[in-house]
């Protein structure tokens, strides 16, 4: 069948367009991610990517002739509330699932949907064994894991930041630790720097100081930080009040405008890995101005990996000539598809080939991308 190419300039889309006739049943999209709580900022724009993907297939004619249904569910990127998304969305009859967006919600789910057979596909769950481990062949993502972003981190921390004395913190999950376990680890291998401390914080908690009198002690002239926003935003608070020279590094967890926000001038100089600047990929712009017409804002963190799960996952669907579980997944592995993040299929592990990270730095208020 020919590969499907999506026009996000137009309503005129090739879904739907190979088979006459409409069904009565409807091709269900499950949704599943923090879209309430702290963590929302990760969960909605790829929420609304899947919205506004649905809407334009839809309006062409749909998925095999069918219309695509969404089914959305909240976790709050809690391990216990994502069981019961996805127990949801099983019950329901979800065909495919965008999500989870955190990590260990992603793992804590997956055996659900495993069990099931159901393709999972996250946007954002960046934990290596997600993938790596080959417990989860129905897993897929369109972003680049950990261990990418990790050895980018120390690299740039280590050889262009010329640092030598280098604390390691993260906040105890799968997906922060699981990124300052591999940055330890290729701290240790390059011969050129060492690791003065490494350890877990509280997430929540009102007042780390103690822990950045620790990173002080230990004259560390960079800090890696594994987790997400919240807690980076007062990690770097604190050590701009007690005047720490050490730069902080963290992972695509914090490169989110409340980051900038809650740390206000704290946050200048930070770095940071993220996705690439993908916004000269014709696609990625039209899905850019898709959602600044529709929401009048611009889309936040995650948005144009959400909306390439959301094309890849019906792509599939398509390509398979139905939602036949071992079709889709052959169709994934196997069928490019035009996506804002690129022109993309899965490996034999799950992982988009083509993807990957950039540094950023926040330099007046903003994120740069550091060619």
């Amino acid at each position: 069948m020919k590969k499907i190419t999506v026009l996000l300039t137009s309503v005129v889309l090739s879904f739907g367009l190979a088979t006459a006739g409409f069904a009565a049943d409807t091709i269900k999209l499950g949704v599943a991610g923090p879209h309430s709580g702290d963590l929302a900022p990760y969960g909605i724009p790829a929420m609304r990517a899947a919205q506004l993907v649905v809407k334009k297939i839809n309006a062409a004619g749909g998925v095999l002739g069918k219309q695509v249904e969404l089914l959305i569910q909240d976790d709050q990127c809690k391990p216990e509330m994502a069981t019961n998304a996805a127990t949801k969305l099983v019950t329901d009859g979800a065909d495919v699932v965008l999500g989870h967006i955190c990590s260990g919600a992603t793992k804590a789910a997956l055996g659900i949907y495993k069990d099931a057979k159901i393709p999972v596909m996250s946007p954002s769950a960046t934990n290596p064994p997600l993938t790596q481990s080959g417990d989860y062949p129905n897993f897929f993502r369109t972003i680049a894991s950990d261990d990418m972003q990790a050895r980018l981190a120390i690299n740039f921390t280590i050889n262009d930041l010329g640092k030598k004395k280098i604390a390691v913190l993260h906040d105890k999950g799968d997906y922060g630790k699981g990124f300052a376990e591999f940055a330890k680890q290729f701290i240790e291998d390059s011969g050129k720097a060492e690791v003065v401390l490494f350890e877990g914080v509280t997430p929540g908690a009102m007042d780390y100081s103690s822990i950045i009198q620790k990173v002080r002690r230990e004259n560390a002239d960079a800090l890696i930080w594994g987790g997400y926003h919240p807690e980076a935003s007062k990690i770097v608070s604190q050590m701009k009040r007690k005047r720490m020279k050490a730069v902080f590094v963290s992972d695509d967890g914090v490169k989110d405008d409340s980051f900038l926000k809650v740390a206000g001038e704290a946050a200048e100089g930070a770095y940071m890995t993220g996705p690439r600047d993908l916004s000269k990929n014709e696609l990625n712009k039209a899905a850019y101005e898709e959602f600044k017409a529709e929401y009048g804002t611009d889309p936040g963190a995650f948005y144009q990996e959400g909306y390439s799960a959301a094309l890849a996952l019906l792509n599939a669907i398509e390509q398979a000539g139905g939602t036949d579980y071992d079709k889709v997944v052959e169709a994934l592995h196997t069928k490019y598809v035009e996506t804002p993040v690129g022109d993309i299929k899965f490996d034999s592990k799950g992982d988009a080939e083509g993807v990957g990270f950039s540094v950023y730095v926040v330099e007046n208020g903003a994120f740069k991308e550091l060619k």
